[in-house]
């Protein structure tokens, strides 16, 4: 007698668990009023385990929830993004990105180049330093061609990452390379006067451009791309001839013609390069920003 209590309140209570309140089977109702299911699809699982609820709304896509009853503006910037600029589930789907692209990973190789550089020129170990300097101008050429060639290689993220390898690249050996006396001073402080800027300009752009709330998860999320940077034509000009400039400074104490009076021309060009190149971002900064939308 007891033991079949006890089965018999054991069955009861776990009844009441699995059954939601008001809805369990009997007479006059129905089954299927079980409390909502654990998530089933990948989309969800990656949701609840990765993304901010109160960033993404509900999340109810896998059950059929919210599918019922579009809005008024299904199919439109209203099933992308929430009212007043909110951050939806639509809205991030649609900045995704895969930011683990060949180009990618070939900038960050030249990011991790440049204190190997810095270090070899203060311990004035040119030679070496000259093959490293080519492998990487050599990565520099093939994430560009990558990008260019192959659709599924190129992404918002490679926009500002490549320009910005470049100027951490090139500020690093214009520092080192005033440091053994090869490059002048003035023209050293113009440069990193002009990539500070610009870099300051690429966060500023990020943060205008991240739909509301802004939060620091999202800003430093590089799968959430939202704009493209076009650089000016003569700032890839002068990009170019900051290269040069540093390959002949490279190769002039192994080649004996530091004092050479061609070596100061082109320290002339590429200061009128940098000033021009400044310049243009001025006048056309808002032309370089290409805006992502939905």
């Amino acid at each position: 007698m007891l033991a079949s209590r006890a089965v018999r309140g054991s069955w009861g209570a776990l009844r009441s668990a699995v059954w939601a309140p008001g809805a369990r089977p009997g007479k006059g109702r129905t089954r299927g009023a079980l409390l909502p299911p654990a998530p089933c699809c990948l989309g969800c699982l990656a949701e609840r385990r990765w993304l901010r609820p109160a960033a993404l709304g509900p999340r109810n896509h896998c059950s059929g929830a919210g599918k019922a009853a579009p809005g008024p503006g299904a199919g439109g910037g209203a099933a992308a993004e929430a009212p007043g600029g909110q951050w939806g589930p639509a809205r991030a789907a649609s900045l995704y990105e895969n930011p683990w692209t060949i180009p990618n990973m070939l900038s960050m190789t030249r990011i991790g180049l440049a204190p190997v550089l810095g270090y070899l020129i203060i311990e004035e170990d040119f030679n070496i330093a000259l093959g490293v300097f080519a492998l990487a101008g050599l990565t520099d050429l093939l994430d560009g061609f990558i990008a260019r060639n192959w659709a599924n290689q190129k992404s918002a993220l490679g926009s500002a990452l490549d320009p910005l390898a470049d100027k951490i690249l090139i500020s690093i050996l214009y520092v080192s390379l005033t440091y053994a006396d090869l490059i002048p001073v003035p023209l050293t402080y113009m440069i990193i006067s002009r990539d500070v800027m610009l870099i300051a300009a690429v966060f500023y752009v990020r943060y205008r451009t991240l739909p509301t709330p802004r939060t620091l998860a999202k800003y430093f999320n590089p799968c959430y791309a939202t704009a493209r940077l076009k650089p000016t034509f003569i700032s890839k000009v002068n990009t170019a001839v900051q290269l040069i400039l540093v390959a002949a400074s490279l190769a002039a104490p192994v080649f004996n013609y530091a004092d050479s009076i061609y070596l100061q021309m082109l320290w002339c060009f590429t200061a009128f390069t940098t000033a021009a190149s400044a310049y243009s971002y001025y006048h056309y900064g808002r032309k370089t920003v290409q805006v992502i939308k939905d």
